[in-house]
């Protein structure tokens, strides 16, 4: 069944497969010189691939009991997903599950308030010298923006604060609740070139320690703060409400109170913006395998389920933006990064800790560069004069922000 399924799915490039007995078979396009090789170890291993291919093929990577020879298992998955964006090739455990994907989504996405605790615990808990160890040195866990592809990352990390910035329309005073204020960076940010004051809401026990921390040290705790808490009990009134990679996290079953909640925290002169990732063809489901070791309750939802949430909310939508490569360059940054300090995460963690990540992000990056994940800012107000009648203060606020910087560098 492997094997089928790595014939019908390899046509550009060569992948060759062998098997713990001894069997070779080749893949793709003939040709001179090495193919990427899958070496599977054991009998048991070459079983799971045939019945679960989308849990088993991280799972015996992370094991070890499928090694590759030729190549890295980052090739191995742009190869595949290069394949897959021309002629996908339906898995056996999509199909089997294909009349009950409505109910399956519904269950998968569960995530009341302690549920969502727990998820955010599973990743976002890990120590913080992991993610020091590839992120910027702001400590963003989310899509940069490149306006240039030559952009290091701390550049495209700090374009990407400002681009949101300028879509929040700050003036100085304003509270702004940060929904999901990861190691604080944004707050941090906004308090700082906007002159406002900043509430940051955090589900994970260690990034509100180092947010705190970091508050007191820049000398900011007085304007900007964290807590602790679900985004549903929030009781504030806010001018300006902003929400980055956090939405992933929400659940289709939860879509009406996150945007319920967005409108009941908004004054009615207010101003929201939601960065999330995203689907470009329609509504999917979350990778097995990603839902069980990285992201347990994730997923990514498509514009199309989304808008009409809004709508119901009393929202309006004021404007949309799609970031397709970025996320694909910023990840590509980040696996970089965790190579070059795989030693040290592996002594914070283990061996087979590392080829969980090296997949996840393998996985990720090539998701946005061959088949239809993308980011999306959605801009959201109460009143449809909120805004102004063009983007033009977009580029207006940037061009300001980074005179400033380049004054503040000088």
């Amino acid at each position: 069944m492997f094997r089928w399924y790595l014939n019908k799915a390899i046509r550009r490039g060569r992948m060759v497969l062998i098997e713990s007995n001894g069997r070779i078979t080749k893949f793709g396009e003939a040709g001179e010189g090495p193919a990427l090789t899958l070496r599977v170890h054991d009998r048991k291993t070459m079983w799971r691939l045939s019945t679960q291919p989308n849990l088993a093929l991280g799972e015996a990577y992370m094991n070890g009991t499928l090694t590759i020879e030729n190549g890295t298992i980052r090739d191995v998955i742009a190869l595949i997903f290069d394949n897959m964006a021309d002629s996908p090739v339906e898995l056996p455990e999509q199909a089997i599950e294909r009349p009950f994907r409505p109910l399956l989504r519904r269950l998968r996405q569960y995530n009341p308030m302690r549920r969502s605790q727990r998820n955010v615990s599973h990743h976002y808990d890990l120590s913080r010298r992991l993610f020091e160890l590839f992120l910027d040195a702001d400590e963003q866990y989310s899509c940069a923006y490149f306006t240039d592809p030559n952009m290091t990352l701390e550049e495209a990390q700090i374009a990407k604060k400002r681009h949101i910035a300028a879509k929040l329309l700050l003036k100085p005073g304003m509270k702004v609740l940060d929904i999901g204020s990861g190691w604080g960076g944004l707050a941090f940010t906004l308090a700082e070139t906007a002159g406002v004051d900043v509430t940051g809401l955090t589900l994970s026990q260690e990034q509100l320690k180092v947010c705190n921390e970091r508050a007191r040290a820049m000398g900011l705790a007085d304007r900007v703060r964290f807590y602790l808490r679900d985004y549903r009990a929030e009781t504030g009134t806010y001018d300006r409400v902003v929400s980055v990679g956090m939405f992933e996290h929400v659940g289709i079953n939860h879509y009406r109170t996150f945007f319920d909640t967005l409108y009941r925290l908004l004054t009615p002169d207010g101003v929201a913006l939601l960065h999330s990732i995203g689907r470009l063809n329609g509504p999917g489901r979350t990778n097995s395998w990603i839902r069980k070791y990285i992201f347990p309750g994730g997923y990514a939802p498509a514009l199309s389920e989304v808008l009409p949430v809004v709508e119901r909310s009393g929202l309006l939508s004021t404007d949309i933006e799609l970031l397709r490569m970025h996320y694909a360059m910023t990840i590509d940054h980040w696996t970089a990064r965790f190579q070059a300090n795989r030693t040290e995460i592996a002594q914070l963690y283990d061996e087979r800790f590392c080829r969980m990540w090296e997949f996840y992000l393998a996985g990720a990056e090539m998701d946005f560069r061959y088949l239809n994940a993308c980011n999306f800012q959605l801009q959201m107000a109460k009143r449809v004069d909120a805004v102004p009648l063009t983007r033009d203060y977009i580029t207006e606020w940037e061009a300001r922000g980074r005179k400033t910087a380049e004054i503040r560098a000088a």
